[in-house]
């Protein structure tokens, strides 16, 4: 085809189509968007590779202790100085049986160890979250969603408990509410590698993480919810004569969900962070079950003398706080695009 007063020609291809052909035009929805823009941060993927892994190894640090390939509890005296302190050799006694050393005093295999210490700390550190998100999430959507008088009551309870000092609410309820938790699970089995008195410390420090941190994911919540009650599909809910329950679960829960999963992700870390500092406190699982906290409280009593045993556990406490702090950052800038890093 050619334009009349002009040099510019237009050539139409043809092109063949099948009668039975059925050109299909896929739309991708939120979830796959936000996939899409996570995929596409390098930093986040290789953080993202990382947190799997760390949970990974959490996962079979039990199981290798179980099947003996572990031994996080047996001392090695021979490999300790004739004082019976350090260990012998270079970088705290890096062999072929135990490639990151042993612990000064006990010739623990450190690897052993920290691979347990992971689990330990995760566990407690994921615990603590879930029960957090919970709590917090039900709270924010009945009070946002409620208003009023009820709204109101949570408001004073959500400042009520951020005014409470946690640090010496942690250490003045530390000892009793121990000591009546080890009562409480006295019949039961353990849990794994943790024994009774282990387990009540841990339920401790969970209860105290949950208490503590539901308000900041519950004003989250309830700003959310704010704006999604006004919305026509609730009001639509509403005639069609929805109880408060599915209100509640059905409708306004699956619309808040982004918040509440990068608050998870950014949570783990906090909490790993805080377990390892209740152990500086003497408050948290005690020795000889190895947490990130209580190993690396031992170990600033070796600084000078063993190096490496101080190193090696703030090296990998510090190494998931960041990766998982990385990973949820990945996750807020990819369910909303207009954040910026």
């Amino acid at each position: 085809m050619t334009i009349p007063g002009s040099e510019l020609e237009i050539h139409e291809a043809a092109v063949p189509i099948e009668d039975d052909a059925v050109v299909k035009v896929a739309g991708r929805s939120p979830t796959q968007l936000a996939i899409a823009r996570f995929r596409a941060d390098k930093l986040s993927m290789i953080s993202f590779v990382l947190s799997v892994l760390i949970v990974l190894c959490a996962i079979a640090a039990p199981i290798l202790v179980a099947m003996g390939v572990l031994n996080p509890n047996e001392p090695h005296q021979n490999l300790l100085s004739d004082d019976g302190v350090l260990p012998k050799g270079a970088f705290g006694g890096v062999s072929w049986d135990h490639p990151l050393g042993v612990d000064p005093s006990l010739g623990r295999d450190l690897l052993s160890r920290l691979m347990l210490a992971i689990s330990s700390s995760l566990a407690i550190a994921l615990t603590g979250t879930v029960i957090t998100v919970i709590i917090g999430s039900i709270l924010g959507i009945v009070a946002g969603f409620s208003g009023g008088f009820i709204d109101a009551t949570i408001g004073r309870i959500i400042d009520l408990t951020l005014s409470f000092p946690q640090t010496m609410m942690l250490l003045a309820m530390a000892a009793p509410t121990v000591l009546l938790l080890r009562n409480e699970v006295s019949d039961a089995p353990g849990l794994g590698f943790l024994g009774k008195a282990d387990l009540a410390n841990g339920v401790f420090v969970i209860g105290i993480l949950a208490v503590f941190g539901w308000p900041p994911v519950a004003r989250v919540v309830r700003g959310q919810v704010l704006s999604i009650r006004e919305r026509e599909f609730i009001e639509a809910a509403r005639l069609f004569g929805a109880s408060r329950r599915r209100l509640y679960f059905r409708e306004v829960l699956p619309n808040v969900w982004a918040p509440v999963l990068v608050y998870l992700t950014l949570l783990v870390p906090a909490y790993i962070s805080a377990e390892a500092a209740f152990n500086f406190l003497g408050v948290g699982i005690k020795p000889p079950t190895p947490t990130l906290g209580n190993i690396l409280a031992h170990s600033k009593d070796y600084t000078s003398g063993d190096p490496t045993y101080f190193f090696l556990p703030g090296f990998l406490l510090a190494l998931i706080v960041v990766v998982f702090n990385l990973v949820g950052d990945g996750a807020r800038d990819a369910l909303d695009p207009k954040s910026h890093r």
